[in-house]
């Protein structure tokens, strides 16, 4: 038995007849498990709410809601921790599979033997203790990253608004020699911050924790923002970025600002990064369906096609010398999905990509 499992664990026995509930929770309170019944699957469900149980034993055929209906319910609750579910039949029931289809962990036949009914007790207690303790693992390794990136950002925050003093000269002259060596740090430490902060948004919204506020947004004008924000990236490197969004400047749709500038503000940059020559084209279009679609072109080195396979997967860095952490494409995918809309790219190698946004114009 796991070592999560402190006290005894608890199974619910869901069957129509007196006699078959009697005679199992019998023989499962003689191995020291704690049993709940149910005669029927309404209740069942109810028990499974009121308090979620280790395995649940469930008859198949049973007036009112069967057992399928039972399993499917179960599985559709996403509220609900994993739950085993073990299915119990008559011998010439001929559709077993149809229930393991809908999410049922096992299956044994009427009328149970002892051996046989705890042999399979104790498997699907086993595959519950296992997921439970990676469930576990999973939520403490986010927790401590989360907690980890959240302390983090206080001393690169200080650190970089004391080597912005430094450059300013507000604590004395520094050399030329020290004020280049300033602007290195700044620039490292500055690009430290923003992978701090994506992977603490990162860690929000894998952590059930990002709460959106949705409000009207205005996109050329955000989009015209964020432009604005990247154009000096963009003439250090004399590209150009043309925003052909000047038709649709009254279009208003409803999201979250801010997560939608960190969305834009990604895109656009990545697409500056990974550009030397050429332009950056941002672009609006509406659909008779209530969305719009945000383009962003670039004539960059273009993503070849097994890259393009993973390319919005978390820490999935490109192969590229200036690829980043991997997150910057999975966090905007996490937010044009927190907006229930799409988001795509096509690309060919040596031409440039075009990543396009689809968005409903109303949620």
């Amino acid at each position: 038995m796991s070592s999560l499992s402190s006290i005894s664990d608890k199974i619910l026995v869901v069957d129509d007849s007196p006699d078959n509930v009697f005679l199992i929770k019998t023989i499962l309170e003689e191995e020291g498990y704690t049993v709940i019944t149910a005669e029927n699957g309404t209740l069942a469900l109810e028990r499974i709410t009121e308090s979620p149980c280790d395995l649940v034993l469930l008859d198949l055929m049973m007036p009112v809601m069967d057992g399928y209906e039972v399993t499917k319910r179960i599985r559709g609750n996403a509220e609900l921790p994993f739950i085993p579910i073990l299915l119990i039949t008559a011998h010439d029931s001929p559709n077993v599979a149809h229930g393991l289809d809908l999410g049922a962990d096992d299956f044994i036949r009427k009328p149970v033997t002892v051996d046989e009914l705890m042999a399979r007790v104790r498997s699907l207690l086993r595959l519950k203790h296992s997921i439970d303790e990676r469930d576990e693992i999973a939520r403490q390794r986010e927790d401590f990253v989360s907690r980890l990136t959240h302390d983090l950002r206080t001393p690169l925050v200080a650190a970089d608004r004391m080597l912005d003093l430094f450059q300013q000269g507000a604590l004395g002259a520094l050399s030329p020699q020290m004020l280049e060596v300033m602007v290195i740090m700044a620039r490292s430490n500055s690009n430290l911050l923003a992978m701090v902060n994506t992977l603490l948004e990162v860690y929000r919204f894998e952590a059930g924790r990002k709460t959106l506020a949705f409000q009207p947004v205005n996109l050329k004008q955000l989009l015209e923002e964020v432009a604005g924000e990247l154009t000096p990236l963009a003439v250090d490197k004399k590209l150009v970025i043309n925003l052909d969004v000047a038709k649709l400047s009254t279009i208003t749709m409803t999201g979250d600002r801010l997560e939608l500038h960190r969305l834009f503000t990604n895109l656009v940059g990545n697409a500056i990064k990974f550009t030397d020559i050429g332009a950056i084209t941002i672009g609006i279009t509406s659909t008779e369906d209530a969305y719009i679609n945000i383009s962003v072109a670039d004539t960059g080195q273009g993503i070849t096609s097994e890259e393009l396979l993973i390319l919005f997967e978390r820490f999935r860095p490109g192969s590229h010398k200036r690829s980043g952490s991997g997150l910057g494409l999975y966090l905007s995918r996490r937010i044009v999905e927190a907006h229930q809309g799409t988001i795509q790219v096509n690309s060919e190698v040596g031409k440039g990509s075009v990543f396009l946004v689809s968005l409903p114009i109303k949620q």
